[in-house]
């Protein structure tokens, strides 16, 4: 029968030992997290859910300032479980909200930049439910300038999530155009279907503000995408009404797929 050399064994119980540690404290430190979610299936009032926000609040500076013991990754993740259970508690965020949100991801990010999809959560609950694009844009410049091309997969989705956000809630027709200039850039590298046709998107967006920064196209564009990426129907209904309102049209053909009339003119 094989056996590992002393060496590696002791080595392999070393990490196992490590990462029991982490889980186990990981797993102390989410108590609260537990009785949280027990609490909000009574009626509780908005003074008692601050509290338990502010709980919360030490609870994500706890988790940026211990040691990981090289398990970043799975702390993020850990933190992201977290954050879909504030997000998903309707009773307690229809009482005091979302302002937590731009709290959890920069505690994900911090311990994974390279965690994509954390991005499109961060511009969705940071931006249409919290009502803070400003710090979502914030945040995604403290780590944008750690991703590359195919690090993580497919980047140029983060770009192009900050140019929607950009446009549409800052107003920032400029740095909007900057944004899907390199999200056109990056996609142009892969070759799949998905890849191309966000690069071709992309650069025709920014070629409309670089035209026009007022342009309607390009803001149908963004909401295109919001539409795309939306995790909810209200947001899903929103958008179609900002799209109506520009003057374009959706409709949806027999496949199920989202077409978009853009308006005459720009």
């Amino acid at each position: 029968m094989f056996k590992f050399p002393h060496h590696q064994t002791v080595s392999l119980m070393r990490s196992c030992f490590v990462l029991l540690l982490c889980t186990s404290g990981i797993g102390l430190l989410q108590q609260p997290q537990l009785d949280r979610l027990k609490r909000a299936a009574t009626d509780a009032s908005p003074e008692e859910l601050r509290q338990q926000d502010e709980a919360e609040v030490v609870y994500l500076n706890l988790m940026q300032q211990s040691p990981t013991f090289g398990f970043d990754n799975l702390v993020a993740d850990w933190i992201f479980l977290d954050f879909l259970q504030y997000f998903g508690d309707n009773p307690a965020r229809n009482q005091i909200g979302y302002e937590l949100s731009p709290e959890y991801f920069e505690a994900i990010l911090n311990h994974d930049p390279y965690f994509r999809d954390a991005y499109l959560f961060l511009s969705g609950s940071t931006t249409l439910y919290a009502g803070r694009p400003d710090r979502t844009i914030e945040i995604m410049n403290e780590h944008i300038s750690k991703l590359s091309p195919r690090v993580p997969d497919k980047a140029f989705f983060v770009w192009r999530y900050k140019g929607t956000d950009e446009l549409l809630f800052l107003g920032d027709s400029q740095a909007a155009q900057r944004s899907f200039e390199t999200a056109a850039e990056w996609a142009s590298i892969y070759s799949d279907p998905e890849s191309q046709a966000a690069a071709q998107v992309s650069q025709q967006t920014a070629e409309y503000l670089a035209s026009n920064p007022e342009s309607r196209s390009a803001q149908i564009a963004a909401w295109v995408m919001v539409l795309g990426n939306a995790f909810d129907d209200n947001t899903r209904r929103y958008a179609i009404s900002q799209i109506e309102a520009l003057g374009g049209s959706v409709a949806v053909d027999e496949q199920g797929r989202l077409q978009i009339q853009q308006p005459e003119g720009d």
